[in-house]
């Protein structure tokens, strides 16, 4: 590796990708994170939390001793582990594997929620995909609607599906992006949709206020999680993180601490905000 490299070249195949597959692996449970049951008694849902940044949320969840419900598309080995780790912190777990993008499947995990604790506290929209091109031309209109669909359509179907099961005290995070204030020229699909999430995310916590329900959001800068050597090609990988202030990618476990801020009654003056975790870059937004 060069000094500008900060990780090896490596590339999969398909996405949202393994985890078990890269090198070096994400690390998502910190060894200075002190746990206070800031959750204690909640329920929380999960997009994508099968691996990266929900993988790392979800256990850090568990640590604060909420139950986590796992969605995720098709990466079950990931989830499993997950829910093993879930599972050996005390806490309940349940994993369900679909798109939610799909009503159907969102209207089952509701059902399933209302079975089985009857509530809903906290809904981690968290679940996304990007593909990059080199110019607009590229893009087809079958990606343009399949980023949207599970990007930001995704994000409303659940949230609709769940809403009947929260009350007063609810807290709603949904994860944007540091390309929803810089834009990225490969990525216009893709940053479009976190810019959606970022208004959706403004929008909504107005209209819940009164509910008793806070909306905010966290926009992520380069993380190491499996989406990226599914998105990348093997060379882009080795320089992943590099153009930041802190020069290097972001580990998913260094996220997770903002999202339970956010679901915890420490943020209770706070709706309508994007957490910036981004190593250093500057975005004023």
């Amino acid at each position: 590796m060069s000094e500008t490299d900060t990780l090896p070249p490596q590339h999969q195949d398909q996405q949202p990708g393994q985890e078990e597959q890269m090198h070096p692996h994400p690390e998502f449970i910190s060894g200075h994170y002190r746990a206070a049951e800031k959750l204690a008694g909640k329920v929380a849902v999960i997009t994508g939390g099968d691996s990266g940044i929900g993988r790392a949320v979800a256990v850090t969840f568990a640590r604060e001793r909420a139950d986590v419900v796992l969605l995720y598309l098709d990466e079950t080995e990931d989830a499993l582990k997950t829910r093993q780790i879930i599972e050996s912190l005390g806490q309940q777990c349940l994993e369900m594997a679909g798109d939610v993008a799909d009503a159907g499947f969102c209207g089952e995990v509701a059902r399933q929620v209302q079975e089985r604790w009857g509530k809903l506290d906290i809904l981690i929209n968290n679940a996304g995909e990007q593909h990059p091109q080199d110019c607009l031309e590229d893009i087809s209109e079958e990606q343009w609607e399949r980023t949207f669909r599970t990007n930001i359509f995704g994000m409303f179907q659940l949230t609709k599906a769940l809403l009947p099961l929260m009350g007063e005290g609810g807290a709603i995070v949904n994860t944007t992006s540091i390309t929803a204030y810089k834009g990225n020229p490969k990525l216009i699909d893709y940053s479009s949709t976190k810019g959606a999430i970022t208004s959706f995310t403004r929008s909504l916590a107005m209209n819940l206020v009164k509910r008793g329900i806070r909306v905010n959001a966290v926009a992520p800068g380069p993380i190491w999680t499996p989406l990226i050597p599914s998105t990348f090609n093997a060379e882009e990988v080795t320089h992943f993180g590099a153009s930041t202030p802190m020069e290097r990618p972001g580990q998913p476990e260094e996220l997770a601490p903002a999202y339970v801020y956010l679901a915890s009654s420490d943020s209770s003056y706070v709706i309508g905000q994007v957490l910036h975790v981004n190593g250093g870059t500057v975005v004023n937004g």
